[in-house]
């Protein structure tokens, strides 16, 4: 529902942040790593996922949207709800915890405060697959991988394709792909064109 909000930090503690938009103060839950990148009275934007239940709605924010994309990977398993998602998160950075999923460390994962044994499992094999291996290391030198999407813009035409159904790697490399052909300058629309193109 809503995507990310921009507005001024006029409060945080390490699990929260007030955010005033527009006159309207959003209450956002956000992982410990935010917590020291975010400045008082500053304006940041936060990529937001709305959580509702019968007796709450609550607003989890990230900084990155790599970390909501982990996030909602995270809850989309049973049996992990966002708070122990947020707690992975407090925990881990996003590339940690793929790259742990990847390698399928089970005892970096288990080594996570609420995070048993099962829960672990659950979590490797639910996710390894859509955590690509080879998006994270090279095969070649064991180091991670440079980035493929290096601008806002291309971010904003990944996010797009994916709601069209591309899968993600798919994307990250169409795009990788059309940059390096035709530059970094295109604008979104024809950004999108060309990868639906190809």
């Amino acid at each position: 529902m809503y995507a990310y909000l921009t507005g001024k930090l006029v409060y945080k503690e390490p699990a929260l942040a007030v955010l005033d938009v527009g006159g309207v103060g959003y209450e956002v839950r956000i992982p410990l790593a935010s917590y020291s990148a975010l400045a008082l009275h500053q304006t940041c934007t936060l990529h937001t996922f709305l959580h509702i239940k019968e007796d709450a709605h609550t607003l989890y924010g990230f900084l990155e949207p790599e970390d909501k994309r982990v996030f909602l990977l995270l809850i989309s398993i049973s049996g992990v709800g966002p708070g122990t998602a947020m707690m992975v998160l407090s925990s881990l950075s996003a590339a940690e915890v793929k790259t742990a999923i990847a390698r399928e460390d089970l005892r970096t994962i288990q080594g996570i405060k609420g995070i048993g044994l099962k829960t672990a499992q659950r979590i490797i094999l639910e996710l390894r697959d859509k955590v690509k291996r080879e998006d994270l290391i090279d095969a070649a030198t064991g180091k991670p991988q440079a980035p493929l999407i290096t601008s806002a813009v291309q971010a904003e035409a990944l996010n797009a394709l994916v709601i069209m159904g591309i899968p993600r790697p798919q994307a990250e490399k169409s795009i990788a792909a059309i940059v390096k052909k035709h530059g970094a300058e295109l604008s979104l629309e024809d950004l999108i064109k060309q990868a639906l193109k190809g």
